[in-house]
């Protein structure tokens, strides 16, 4: 008698990861808590109830017939963010269309609250997005842009075993689904990741840090005129501070010498021409308004305002940055071209010297020594990135304001971009835009963002220019360049 060997049981986990945290995966479903994923809703097949003598043909046909709904499909996620937009008086119409019961009388917050349970409750699955902040080993949270990616309320806790499972790093922009609220509890919870960076959860684990990516010399440049709008100041710097993909560039202004209008120009070129790349505007210490109009200029799928008005306290400044800054570094990981905007270097590194530990060391006009060790690991992230993804930065940087702060702040900052559009007080006293300093202005290594005959023609239009006060200059310059549309067409009159 031979003993037949007995088969392996696999039970309920099979096809499933499963670590010590109770952490589990199903392929292509995304990481789930320990908890398990949200049940289907609608009616299931019983496959067994069906005649054995149908043909596969037959029973492909009985299938296809059958509405969608008795195929046990689960209904498509609602988008959270959608709600978080919401004014409360459309959160009250939604909650009426819903039936949410007692909603009269609430707060934003007991709104969101009210209508997500209410969802969750009524098994529709409710899909998150935000972006990962680690406060420590136990405690990681998913920020939105809506509050600038600081903590609030309406913040998604991330469960621990997922954190781990994931490999979670400050910055890093996830999309899941939630779980149902249990008792007690204060945030809403994260149950299911299905993508990280906009890639699947396993390939994000699997790619190399920042640090680790090779930096290069930009090499593909941005095209800024060509704009519905197509201003001359586009057009202008094309030509003398070429913009590419991974430049680290400074924007040196007096005040009231339209740097703010340049950036404005700049994001709506960005946006018209480099479809594919994503925009983060960042105003460190700006007035209110100019927060609320760049948000209503500047629109489009891949553009952020994130901002920290002047009223607020100089750490909510530092910490909006870091944000914004390990959210794009994340995204250069993940292979995505990402520009930002700054407004202004200046104004994140005075934040920095306010909350520096006074240490005994002080540079001239006051700065602590340790200052602008966060405002130049900024800066410095710019770099345009081998076999794909840049991280391009344009920032802004204050002189002439009577500060010597501020001076030894860009005298610090000189030299360390490869990229300067410099604006002259001179030009703007006489109306003339852009107020920029041709001779002063211009791209490190500006022949590979040029063809040949790009370049050899704008070195001789700056052997001409040189010559001239940079008022003359730039007045020659906007003469010249009206008479035709496009700068190809204003290359060729040269020479």
């Amino acid at each position: 008698m031979t003993a037949t060997r007995k088969k392996r049981s696999h039970g309920p986990n099979k096809g499933k990861f499963k670590n010590k945290q109770g952490y589990r995966r199903k392929k292509g479903k995304g990481f789930q808590g320990a908890k398990g994923p949200l049940k289907e809703v609608g009616l299931r097949i019983d496959y067994e109830a069906l005649p054995r003598d149908l043909s596969a043909d037959e029973k492909a046909e009985l299938l296809e017939s059958l509405p969608e709904a008795k195929k046990g499909a689960a209904p498509d996620p609602v988008e959270h963010d959608a709600l978080l937009a919401m004014h409360l008086n459309e959160m009250h119409e939604l909650a009426e269309d819903l039936k949410v019961d007692d909603f009269q009388g609430r707060n934003r917050r007991e709104a969101i609250w009210e209508i997500t349970r209410h969802r969750l409750q009524n098994h529709m699955p409710i899909q998150v997005q935000g972006v990962v902040d680690v406060w420590d080993s136990k405690h990681v949270f998913l920020r939105t842009q809506h509050t600038d990616y600081m903590p609030s309320e309406e913040d998604v806790f991330v469960p621990h075993s997922i954190a781990e499972a994931c490999s979670l790093a400050r910055g890093m922009t996830l999309t899941g689904i939630l779980r149902p609220l249990g008792e007690g509890e204060k945030y809403f919870c994260l149950d299911q990741v299905t993508s990280i960076d906009g890639d699947e959860p396993e390939e994000s684990m699997g790619r190399a840090g920042f640090k680790e990516l090779i930096p290069l010399y930009p090499e593909q440049r941005f095209t800024l005129e060509g704009t519905q709008e197509n201003p001359l100041e586009m057009r202008i710097i094309d030509l003398v501070a070429p913009v590419g993909r991974g430049q680290r560039g400074l924007i040196v202004a007096p005040p009231r010498t339209g740097k703010t209008v340049l950036l404005h120009m700049l994001a709506k070129s960005i946006v018209a021409n480099a479809t594919d790349c994503h925009l983060i505007i960042l105003l460190v210490d700006e007035r209110p308004e100019e927060v609320t109009d760049f948000e209503r200029s500047v629109i489009g799928d891949k553009v952020e305002v994130v901002s920290s008005t002047f009223d607020e306290p100089a750490s909510r400044h530092i910490q909006v940055a870091e944000m914004v800054i390990e959210k794009a570094k994340c995204m250069v990981e993940a292979g995505e071209d990402v520009v930002i905007l700054l407004d202004s270097i200046t104004r994140l590194a005075r934040a920095c010297n306010t909350e520096a530990p006074s240490n005994g060391k002080l540079l001239s006009g006051g700065l602590e020594a340790t200052a602008l060790q966060f405002p130049k690991r900024f800066f410095g992230s710019a770099r345009n990135i081998e076999h794909g993804g840049s991280l391009t930065i344009l920032g802004t940087a204050l002189i002439e304001t009577g500060s010597k702060m501020d001076e030894v702040i860009f005298e610090e900052f000189k030299g360390t971009g490869n990229s300067e559009i410099v604006l002259d007080r001179r030009l703007s006293d006489r109306r003339i835009f852009p107020a920029i300093d041709i001779n002063r202005s211009g791209t490190r290594k500006e022949e590979l963002l040029f063809t040949d005959e790009e370049i050899e023609r704008v070195w001789m239009l700056r052997k001409v220019l040189n010559e001239l006060d940079p008022v003359e200059a730039m007045e020659m310059l906007i003469a010249k360049m009206r008479k035709t549309s496009v700068n190809a067409e204003f290359l060729m009159t040269i020479g």
